[in-house]
């Protein structure tokens, strides 16, 4: 007697930030517009320094993560090769209440989203005598304005809604970082759990980026979808802030993106700032 053969879906705990471009680039996914291969994602949603952290224990299978916190996560995470954010002569923003001159930042207090962000990485690169205090992401602008701290570091959306605050923009990290190496500076990637072994993880790199494809191929649909986490952004606003981050970069690294992630990490190792990452192992069809 011939036993029929069963399917067996596998379930992927699928973790990144609760904001519209990382909804925007998870849209396909979560809607079920694309193949999953047998794999049935689960969706949590944290802020991005919760996630490096959580990294530390392996609590999801994939993982968005801050490219500044993968020298801590190397042994147990590879980097998948799509779905990173990059700023492209943008990035991070130092702002104030009052105008400081980017070059007035040493011995300033700065608010900052997390000590293993990208953002901070960044900021010690620039200035590395700031004094970090750190606060939520989404409370840095009020932080600034009721001068907790002398300057804040913004991710996220509010690199486009200081002005609304009030808030003077001190220094673009990514617009330094452009000037000074002539590359994107590599923000955020997803990571992949090495336990599951590389098939899966290479299953798991062509969801995403169908995931990615589908939304900028569907722009205003996912973008639709998007604006529920657009926490009080307009449209327009939210579309602006999209396409900032989800793009040519987001479906793969190309060799200049993982140059850029090798430099951003090699310049931060040579500074004291993060342990070495040694060889860096990209995950997906054309990162071998």
């Amino acid at each position: 007697m011939r036993e029929q053969a069963t399917t067996r879906t596998m379930e992927i705990k699928l973790a990144h930030s609760p904001d519209s471009d990382d909804a925007f680039m998870f849209y396909a996914l979560a809607t079920n517009k694309v193949r999953t291969d047998g794999m049935k994602f689960t969706h949590v949603l944290a802020d991005i320094e919760t996630l490096n952290r959580a990294a530390d224990q392996e609590t999801y299978d994939v993982t968005a993560v801050s490219f500044a916190s993968y020298p801590y996560l190397k042994d147990k995470y590879a980097l998948l090769d799509c779905g990173a954010s990059f700023g492209e002569g943008y990035g991070p923003l130092v702002v104030s209440q009052h105008p400081i001159a980017k070059t007035d930042l040493a011995g300033k207090s700065v608010g900052v989203p997390g000590l293993r962000t990208t953002a901070f990485l960044t900021l010690k690169l620039f200035e590395p005598n700031v004094n970090p205090v750190v606060i939520p992401f989404d409370k840095i602008v009020d932080a600034v304005r009721d001068g907790t701290v002398q300057a804040g570091l913004l991710i996220h959306e509010g690199q486009l809604m200081f002005p609304q605050a009030g808030l003077h923009r001190v220094v673009d990290l990514g617009q330094w970082w452009q000037e000074q190496y002539g590359m994107p500076l590599p923000l955020g990637g997803n990571a992949v759990r090495r336990a599951l072994g590389t098939d899966v993880a290479r299953r798991i790199a062509h969801a995403i980026r169908e995931s990615v494809s589908y939304a900028l191929e569907h722009r205003d649909e996912a973008l639709n979808y998007a604006m529920q986490f657009a926490r009080d952004m307009e449209t327009d606003v939210a579309d602006k802030f999209v396409g900032m981050y989800v793009n040519k970069w987001t479906l793969g690294y190309g060799a200049q993106g993982r140059k850029a992630v090798r430099e951003l990490l090699k310049r931060g190792a040579d500074a004291g700032l993060v342990p070495s990452a040694g060889k860096i192992d990209f995950i997906g069809a054309d990162a071998d």
